[in-house]
This record gives C-alpha cells, sequence and structure tokens, in this order.
C-alpha cells in the first residue's frame, strides 16, 4: 500500500502545480489567471483530500512517532515505539540517523525506521536567514515524509524540538485525518532563550508559535505534574502526566557483566586499564581469575562517578570540574577518600568547549573519561557505578532529567542540582542529595565516599532505599496513561 499512497500523494502535489501552471497561461488571456487558477485549486482538493484519507484494513493499527531530532539520543520516543510494537502497532518512526538506536528498536520487526536529514539552513548572511531557510527547508521535507507514508492512525510528536514540526504535523494530521499527539518534554522557546535571551525576537516568535499550535494537538502528554498544571493554566491545554521511568534494562549490572564492559572499555580508554599478570585479566576496578573464572572487585579501586550529558547550555559541567578540583584538594590535605574515575557521557555542541577546560586540568587523584557508548552499554555502565551526577538545568523548571530516571532504575544514588519541581524526583537525603553549586557539590562527594568501598554509610543507605522503593516501570506507567488513548473510539 505504501508505493500506491505514494503516487496518489505525489500525483495530488503535481495537479495543484499544474493548476497554478495553467494560470500562469492564463494571464495572457481574457480571463484572469488567479482566478483560473483558484478555481481548479479548489475543484481537485477534494480529489486530494479523499485520496490522503482513503483508509484500509491496516491503519487503524498504525502509529507514526516523529522526533525532530537523533532517534537514537531520544530515549523516551524509543520507549513510546516499543511499547507501541508490544501491543501490535506497526510504528513508523522518523527522526535523524545520526547514532544507532537501541537494539530491541532495530530488531522489531513492527517498528520502522524512517530517518530524514538534519538541516542547517543557509549559512551565510545573518543569523535570521538561516532560521527562516532552516525551517522552510524542514518544512518540505516534512510534508514529503508525512504525506507519502502510509495513513496512520495517530502521530505521536515530541516537542522539543517543535519548530516547524508542530505546525506540519497539525496540518497533516488535519488533511489525514490522523490524531495528533505532542509529548511534551519542555518548551521549546525556553531552550533558545537561553542562548538569546527571552527578549530576542525570534524566541519571542517561537513562544508565540508554541502557544498557538500546541493547542490545536488532539491528545497530549508531559513529564511532569508542574508542566501538566502550568500547561492547564497558561496554554488552556489538558495534558497527562506520563512520568519517566526506567525501562527493564536499566538494573543493577552483574558482576561478570561489569567486568566485561570494563575490559572492552579498557581496549579504547587507558583510564580503565590496569597492569595485568599471567594469573589474572584486570581493569582498574575488576578481576577475573584465569584458572576458574571468578570475577571480583579490586579492593583498592577508585570510585566509579557517572554523568550523561547532551552538552548543551541547560548543563554548566565548570560545575562538575570545579569540584573535582576541590576534591582533589582534599586528598592532598590528607583526607583518607578514595581516587575517582569520572566518566561523562554523551555528545553535543559544547563539548569541545569542555574538553578543552578538562585537558586544562593537572590532577593526580582523579581521572576524567568522556566515552560515547553503545546504547546497550550505556545501562550496564550505570548498573556499575558507585555515584551519579546530574547537572541538568531545567530552562523551563518543569522537566526532570531522564538521566536520573535511568539511574534510579539501576539503585545508583544521585548528586543533582537544584531546580524548581526536581522534588518530584529526587528525594534530598533518601536516594540522594540536592546541590546549588560546586562547593556544596564537593563536600557531597566528601561525605559521600568518605566510608568507600564500605557499604555501611551513607552512599549505601541511598542505594538500599533505591532498591526498596522500586517504583512503577515505564512499560506498566505506559499502558496505564497512553494506551488508552491511543485505543480510544473516535
Amino acid at each position: 500500500m505504501a508505493p500506491r499512497s505514494s503516487c496518489r500523494a505525489l500525483l495530488a502535489v503535481s495537479l495543484l502545480v499544474l493548476a497554478l501552471l495553467a494560470g500562469l497561461f492564463a494571464a495572457h488571456s481574457a480571463v484572469r489567471w488567479p482566478a483560473v487558477s483558484l478555481a481548479i485549486a479548489v475543484a481537485l482538493l477534494p480529489l486530494w483530500g479523499r485520496s490522503l484519507r482513503r483508509r484500509d484494513e491496516g491503519t487503524s493499527r498504525r502509529v507514526c512517532v516523529l522526533v525532530l531530532g537523533d532517534i537514537g539520543r531520544s530515549p523516551r520516543m524509543q520507549y513510546h515505539a516499543l511499547s507501541l510494537s508490544k501491543h501490535g502497532y506497526h510504528v513508523t518512526f522518523v527522526g535523524f540517523s545520526e547514532t544507532k538506536p537501541h537494539g530491541d528498536v532495530l530488531s522489531e520487526e513492527k517498528i520502522t525506521i524512517v530517518p530524514i536529514a538534519e538541516v542547517k539552513g543557509v549559512r551565510v548572511g545573518p543569523k535570521v536567514v538561516t532560521y527562516v531557510t532552516k525551517v522552510m527547508v524542514q518544512s518540505l521535507q516534512l510534508l514529503r515524509v508525512l504525506l507519502t507514508m502510509e495513513l496512520q492512525e495517530h502521530v505521536l510528536m515530541q516537542n522539543p524540538p517543535g519548530l516547524p514540526s508542530i505546525a506540519v504535523t497539525w496540518f497533516v494530521c488535519l488533511l489525514r485525518g490522523s490524531r495528533f499527539i505532542i509529548d511534551w518534554h519542555n518548551y521549546g522557546y525556553t531552550i533558545m532563550a537561553l542562548s538569546h535571551g527571552p527578549a530576542h525576537p525570534v524566541v519571542r516568535l517561537a513562544k508565540w508559535y508554541e502557544h498557538f499550535f500546541g493547542p490545536l494537538a488532539s491528545h497530549n502528554l508531559c513529564v511532569t505534574n508542574a508542566m501538566k498544571d502550568d500547561l492547564q493554566k497558561n496554554w488552556s491545554i489538558k495534558a497527562t502526566t506520563l512520568y519517566d521511568r526506567p525501562a527493564s534494562v536499566f538494573r543493577e549490572t552483574p558482576l561478570r557483566l561489569q567486568h566485561e564492559l570494563f575490559v572492552r572499555l579498557a581496549a579504547v580508554y587507558p583510564q580503565f586499564r590496569h597492569m595485568g599478570s599471567e594469573e589474572a585479566e584486570r581493569t582498574i576496578f575488576s578481576v577475573r581469575d584465569l584458572a576458574d573464572s571468578t570475577v571480583t572487585l579490586r579492593a583498592e579501586r577508585p570510585a566509579l562517578l557517572l554523568s550523561s550529558t547532551s552538552w548543551t547550555e541547560d548543563e554548566d559541567f565548570s560545575i562538575l570540574l570545579t569540584a573535582l578540583e576541590e576534591y582533589e584538594g582534599f586528598i592532598k590535605g590528607g583526607a583518607s577518600l578514595p581516587p575517582l574515575l569520572c566518566v561523562i557521557t554523551g555528545k553535543g555542541p559544547q563539548k569541545e568547549h569542555y574538553m578543552k577546560l578538562i585537558d586544562s586540568l593537572h590532577l593526580e587523584h582523579v581521572k576524567i573519561c568522556t566515552p560515547w557508548l553503545e546504547a546497550e552499554d550505556y545501562p550496564l555502565l550505570l548498573g556499575s557505578a558507585d555515584l551519579g551526577v546530574c547537572l541538568h538545568k531545567s530552562s523551563s523548571g518543569l522537566d526532570l532529567p531522564m538521566k536520573v530516571v535511568d539511574m534510579f532504575g539501576c539503585c545508583l544514588p544521585v548528586c543533582a542540582i537544584h531546580f524548581n519541581c526536581l522534588d518530584e524526583l529526587v528525594k534530598h537525603e533518601e536516594n540522594g542529595l540536592i546541590f546549588k553549586d560546586s562547593a556544596e557539590l564537593a563536600e557531597q562527594l566528601k561525605a559521600l565516599l568518605s566510608d568507600f568501598p564500605s557499604s555501611d554509610g551513607k552512599l549505601g543507605t541511598f542505594r538500599r532505599n533505591l532498591r526498596a522503593s522500586r517504583g512503577q516501570r515505564w512499560d506498566d506507567n505506559w499502558d496505564q496513561n497512553v494506551l488508552p488513548l491511543i485505543t480510544a473510539p473516535r
């Protein structure tokens, strides 16, 4: 059916173009060409609309999941796609293909990935020209993809980024009779304001755009109750809160798998290496006896500190780097603390800037590694770490960091920087600690790691609390909050 639908849509577009051309040719006749063009276009629109809305026996079981970003770095949308496929829906997953998605997404027969190219816009002239050309090209790109795919019962779209995808998706859903669902992760204009300022004309336009087109969706999801209340109060949008929940792959990593992961990482990153021997296979954290294959953690191992980031403006990693310098000072001053290996995973626009800062540090007891991990290795590393750090500072004050959700799924305690509504996730002195600056973070690292590697201290208490309070996983949460929207009768 896909080729036939594509042909119909392209044929309809071609006929409309011909209508306009006919009007141009009529410009030299006695008949006014705009009237001719408009008349032909209006006559053809019902034909085009019927073609785009033509349903078949499989339409009700098809859903398009759309993200105007990298699919591999959009875990929540990957989870949506997997949940839909588990309930028998055929998913068309549209987005950028910069990094490899999770293996479960790639191996699921009911999920078809439709990659689209990231548009850069014109790189000459004022920035506004870049923005305008980028939006125009992306709009045409999305129109082509959404109009030529098989008719979908629903289109589930992530926001942000929502410019131009909210308007284009709403327009296509209107033409084709699909239901439009927005999953609000944040507000796009607040992210733009981080780099341009809230008074910038582009930011003000983006805010108007989201406020105008956002309420046009059939259904809305959001990530916190604070955002749900804000959408209702200030946007007149009724949304369903779908808290991020860890997928089943996020759990404490067995010792054998920890060692295998450390060995793989040691082959690429020297920070994980340790001098071995003929009798054992060693990493800086673990040892495998070659005689009986038993794996143990080294008593003198460093603590493994983990953070993940997209290297964007809403995360100030200079706070962590300064805290690590202070931690180094504690050790040099005689404090009984373990050495640290700080692993910061992820890709993003500001990584090069922070890499220069990292290279300028001269730390003896703290090592920093910035790997990019395969989707399957990331949860293994989370489940192997001793402490997590989150520097996500919500641009709107209404969204929560998914990285912390994943860390808690692995029973990994977290130190997180304060912002409004963080207490919906991080409970201070229960499953982690909340800090406001680098000095406070440094003191928290000192306090939490003072008993390392013993599990008798506060760090061990937090981990035990996380084990005892394991809540709902993603699948149950999705079935409870999203499935009723998908299956509701028209």
